[in-house]
């Protein structure tokens, strides 16, 4: 069966009005739109990442060359259908990680933001639409890509301390609870 994000995004329940309103962009811009998985669509297209844990609670970052902050892993979906496999190309590709359990590809936190005009790229101001999900990893081996300066592990509140970008905690907290809720099986 074909994947249907519209479904998924339907079914998925946000944490907080910021979220419910990320989600309903991001279904707006399907229905509203071709194109949506391309780079091609200049007014936005769907991105998806991978927040990655270790089973002690320690998440992997990367400090990313080109946007010069602390990040999840992910990335452009090249046309791919299935923002879970963008994901785990995405996670492949940036630091060699391919053995975790993604928790059967639940969604783990959406987020529409705006990435700025590149005039080197001669890209205008568009939206990503971004679907993350938690990918928990028994062994900490990475490799690092050229798109990173650095990768380390980290524990929550470090992230919370490294990490800039306006949803972080809201996935931090969602990684936080996951974990928990592991830990108290």
């Amino acid at each position: 069966m074909e994947y249907d994000l519209v479904k998924e995004l339907e079914n998925y329940t946000p944490v907080d009005d910021m979220e419910k309103e990320d989600v309903n962009k991001i279904l707006k811009f399907l229905a509203t739109n071709d194109n949506c998985y391309s780079r091609t669509n200049l007014k936005g297209h769907i991105t998806a990442g991978a927040v990655i844990m270790h089973e002690d609670g320690e998440l992997l970052i990367n400090f990313h060359k080109k946007l010069k902050q602390w990040l999840f892993f992910g990335g452009h979906s090249e046309n791919e259908k299935n923002p879970l496999d963008t994901a785990k190309r995405e996670v492949k590709e940036e630091c060699g990680i391919t053995e975790y359990d993604d928790l059967g590809g639940k969604i783990l936190e959406v987020s529409a933001h705006i990435i700025p005009k590149d005039p080197k790229k001669n890209e205008p101001e568009h939206y990503h639409y971004n679907i993350n999900y938690i990918f928990i990893v028994k062994k900490k081996d990475f490799n690092i890509s050229e798109e990173s300066t650095d990768i380390r592990w980290v524990n929550i509140e470090e992230a919370r301390q490294l990490m800039t970008f306006y949803n972080k905690n809201r996935i931090l907290d969602k990684a936080s609870e996951i974990y928990k809720s592991r830990i108290l099986k």
